[in-house]
């Protein structure tokens, strides 16, 4: 018990100095040690890193999960030790809705088949969303989440051990400085020669014991202040250590960058596959229900991506099979030139992007040009007859934004 007491008794004296030299710097009344400009770029750089890591960690899990009670939900399964369950995703919600509309108000009729047709495909897009977030959270979130509250939380109590370390060493340089004004003061006043015709001579016996008192409190000041630079200069070069292996933290977050580009290229990249199947289904399908309308939507189709990863280079340009390949029996000999527009049906369209002819049969385009496009009886939902000036031949109908 009496060593617990000491104990307590001398952190609380630490603290009562530390407290009263941190407050007498904030006032201007006491020299602070100042750290050198490398060690001072070093922790401003930290800090950068640390903001920064915690801005991009909360963004990217909100682009993960958008919704904010199923987050603070997973933060809290996190913090418990326990499993997050697993959570149907907007896609694959969306396709159940659809699936069991389409089983109610009739499989085939044709919105029944269509629904089937896109609830597939909402599925499809939902499982490669989950497979997104899981790939995501692992190769990119988790790595910074490490760094946070693991590699920080060390950085933060080493420079916070600095600190005290750096309070402890300035309250000894000006318990120094004190000692020696006052061992100053003294030795002036025992230099002076005594009066032995006084009564009371004690005045310079005392003066010669204060003197001899404030020698032994300087050389004991001057310890101290070695003991404290001591475990000043250990500290900081322990929590240097530290800092300067923020290059090492940066190193590991690119990895993990270059990784969660790639996840959201191959999510993506999916995602466009089915949706150009999805297309190709539903064309197929307007087309033997209205026969002689056009086919494809009216919004833009996405540009190609850029990407020179062979993996993801058939996802990234719209697929357009050959004319050969397409084209009824008996069409492909077909004179388009002799081929009169419809007296009604015709549309103007805006091409999106260059497309070089395959053959005479096909018309070569040039991006933001606009064509009159029309469509004939029994063709291909892919294509249309496009005509510019007196030329005349088929275009695909991914390359176009149908106008009006």
């Amino acid at each position: 018990m009496d060593f617990n007491m000491k104990k307590l008794a001398s952190d609380a004296g630490i603290f009562f100095t530390r407290a009263v030299q941190f407050t007498e710097e904030k006032f201007g009344q006491a020299e602070k040690t100042e750290l050198d400009a490398h060690f001072e770029n070093l922790l401003a750089r930290a800090d950068s890193t640390k903001n920064w890591t915690e801005k991009i960690l909360r963004q990217t899990e909100v682009l993960l999960q958008p919704n904010p009670s199923a987050r603070v939900e997973e933060f809290l399964y996190e913090k418990l030790d326990r499993k997050v369950p697993s959570r149907v995703t907007n896609g694959e919600l969306l396709a159940q809705y659809m699936a069991d509309a389409a089983s109610e108000l009739g499989p085939t009729t044709p919105y029944g088949k269509t629904l089937i047709k896109v609830a597939e495909a909402e599925k499809q897009l939902g499982a490669a969303e989950r497979d997104f977030i899981h790939t995501a959270s692992i190769s990119f979130l988790t790595p910074l989440r490490n760094f946070l509250e693991g590699d920080w939380k060390t950085i933060s109590k080493e420079r916070r051990l600095l600190q005290n370390r750096r309070l402890d060493l300035d309250a000894c340089k000006a318990r120094l400085k004190k000692a020696k004004a006052a061992e100053a003061k003294a030795t002036c006043e025992g230099d002076t020669v005594p009066d032995f015709q006084e009564t009371r001579p004690r005045n310079y016996i005392l003066s010669a014991s204060a003197s001899a008192l404030w020698n032994d409190e300087v050389d004991k000041a001057e310890q101290e202040l070695r003991v404290a630079q001591t475990e000043f200069d250990r500290q900081a070069e322990v929590t240097r250590l530290l800092l300067e292996g923020i290059s090492s933290t940066h190193v590991n977050h690119l990895r993990c960058l270059h990784e969660f580009v790639k996840s959201q290229t191959t999510y993506y990249a999916q995602c466009y596959r089915h949706m150009l199947d999805l297309q190709k289904q539903l064309g197929s399908s307007q087309g033997a229900i209205f026969p002689g309308t056009f086919v494809g939507t009216t919004e833009p189709a996405s540009p190609p991506l850029s990407s020179t990863s062979p993996t993801t280079a058939a996802a990234t340009m719209p697929v357009v099979p050959s004319v050969a390949s397409l084209a009824p029996p008996g069409e492909a000999s077909l004179c388009l030139e002799e081929v009169a527009p419809p007296a009604s049906g015709t549309r103007k369209a805006r091409v999106l992007y260059d497309y070089e002819a395959a053959d005479s049969s096909e018309l070569a385009l040039l991006a933001d040009e606009l064509i009159t496009v029309y469509s004939l009886p029994g063709m291909d939902p892919d294509w249309l007859i496009g005509e510019r000036g007196n030329k005349k031949g088929k275009v695909p109908v991914t390359y176009l934004e149908l106008l009006s």
